[in-house]
């Protein structure tokens, strides 16, 4: 592997380190593809032997990274004179060593198979509507993550330690004083928006729309984005998702007959992820140098490509042509009118991946909110339906009927994701900053969006965030490539700008 210094340390230990940390990751990529084949096409049945096989994956992996060997080599690596992407190997490995070696193999095991047992359960509460159903499973990830988070850390916050599984270089309060400025400073632009007199034109793709042309279009927008479909393929989810290596990473999407924008904004969101995973380095592959920097980054780029080129007005421009070409019912909407659609803000949305780019942020509120609670022993899980309900009252003025449209309408607590949902709004915020400087080096970014130019945006990201992999924790990449500290300026300045003008508001 290329590195930017000479490095004094015996070459052999170095070489035997990485030989075993990409065999470690190569059985997580493995039990990658397991789960992937789980969420998009294995048989109904299948269950009870994937839950053997990811927990024996998980296991495998786990004993390989907590080895006395392992232990052994890092600490010979770490008093050794390595050059800066050894080190940064080194420092990733470290962490993740510290981690996994207070945490008992049959406890990895046993999250991980229930997990795997959780998936087909959360599905069955959620068509079922029956939140009873998933209760006892919820209870029994929360009751384990709670003691996972205790063996890495007894005296610190278990949420904290379960946040930081996600994105371990932004601390928990910075997260939180994110989420808390969006929180408050969004809602004044929201009720403006409420009360505004605009007239726009939510109405542009009313109607039905077959699901095989909504495909064929998903497949158009992914061509014209310049998805790389020898290292990638499109299939369907219940929840839309992307995973992968550089070599082959996936996207996903959903189709609703009766929600155009849905499956497209999706596709785009979804391709931001395996773009980004796509962009990381071939010669990285099954280390930490060709690897995502954790969650907020990740979130950045499908945020950055779903809301500030998909949702823009030269886009549209670009591509509503394709869509008039699949569904000819649609040739008499005009950019203008896309672009109103693809950006109205709703007052009685339910659903946080059909939420509009503002309300979403309230969505993610109310997760963080509840799970935090949870993990602290704040709140009861037999609570979390009533909570929910009174949360989206309280912040969205609307009231879900059904746990399906409540609780049970998202797929991460089955997958024992708790602290995840925080790196969504950071995502957003991080997206807004990234944007900015981009054009700060490129110039204006509309008219290559108009002409389906996106070799300079891209080839930015590549260079500024893509090629580095974990090489640098989160802040450090944040300020070499936009000259700042994560700060939501960037992304509060745009909203308002954005949805001042397509709302016509006094003072925005």
């Amino acid at each position: 592997m290329a590195t930017d210094q000479t490095s004094t340390t015996d070459p052999d230990v170095y070489a035997e380190f990485e030989q075993r940390v990409t065999r470690i990751r190569n059985v997580d990529n493995a039990a990658g593809v397991l789960k992937w084949d789980q969420e998009v096409v294995m048989p109904d049945e299948g269950t009870p032997a994937r839950a053997q096989q990811l927990s024996t994956l998980s296991s495998l992996s786990h004993e390989l990274l907590t080895d006395e060997e392992t232990g052994d080599l890092l600490e010979e690596l770490e008093s050794a004179d390595l050059a800066d992407e050894q080190a940064a190997v080194v420092r990733e490995i470290r962490r993740e060593y510290d981690r996994q070696t207070s945490v008992p193999r049959e406890l990895v095991e046993r999250i991980s198979e229930t997990t795997t047992n959780a998936h087909p359960t959360w599905k069955e509460a959620k068509a079922e509507d029956d939140f009873e159903t998933f209760a006892p499973v919820l209870e029994e990830l929360v009751s384990l993550k709670r003691e996972y988070a205790e063996h890495v850390d007894p005296d610190a916050d278990p949420y904290a330690v379960l946040f930081a599984e996600f994105e371990p270089y932004v601390d928990l309060e910075t997260a939180e004083h994110v989420l808390e400025r969006l929180r408050d400073e969004l809602v004044s632009l929201i009720d403006a928006i409420g009360d505004a007199d605009a007239d726009l034109a939510t109405d542009a793709f009313d109607g039905e729309f077959d699901p095989d042309a909504q495909e064929a279009l998903c497949r158009d927008v992914l061509d014209t984005l310049g998805y790389d479909w020898d290292r990638g393929r499109l299939d369907t989810a219940p929840h839309p998702f992307s995973s992968g290596t550089q070599f082959d990473a996936r996207v996903t999407t959903r189709f609703d007959e009766t929600d155009l924008l849905g499956s497209l904004t999706s596709t785009v969101h979804e391709f931001g992820h395996a773009n980004y995973t796509l962009g990381l380095p071939d010669e990285g592959y099954a280390t930490p140098l060709g690897e995502a920097r954790d969650l907020s980054v990740h979130e950045s780029q499908s945020r950055l490509w779903e809301n500030h080129v998909g949702r823009s007005r030269p886009f549209w421009e670009r591509f509503l042509p394709a869509v008039a070409d699949r569904f000819p019912a649609t040739d008499d909407v005009t950019p203008a009118e896309a672009y109103e659609a693809a950006n109205q803000v709703y007052d009685d949305n339910l659903i946080r991946v059909e939420a509009d780019e503002l309300t979403y942020h309230l969505h993610i509120v109310i997760r963080f909110e509840i799970e935090r609670e949870l993990i602290r022993g704040e709140l009861e899980v037999a609570e979390v339906p009533e909570v929910w309900n009174d949360k989206y009252e309280a912040y969205l003025g609307v009231r879900p009927e059904t746990d399906a449209e409540g609780c049970l309408q998202d797929i991460h607590w089955s997958h024992g994701s708790f602290g995840y949902f925080p790196t969504y709004s950071l995502g957003s915020v991080l997206a807004a900053q990234l944007y900015a400087a981009a054009e700060d080096d490129l110039g204006d970014l509309d008219d290559r969006t108009r002409e389906g130019a996106f070799d300079d945006l891209n080839g930015w990201l590549r260079e500024n965030v893509h090629a580095h992999g974990k090489r640098y924790t989160t802040p450090e990449l944040i300020e070499r490539a936009t000259g700042e500290r994560l700060t939501a300026d960037p992304f509060l300045e745009y909203a308002e700008s954005k949805y001042g003008e397509l709302y016509d508001l006094e003072g925005y």
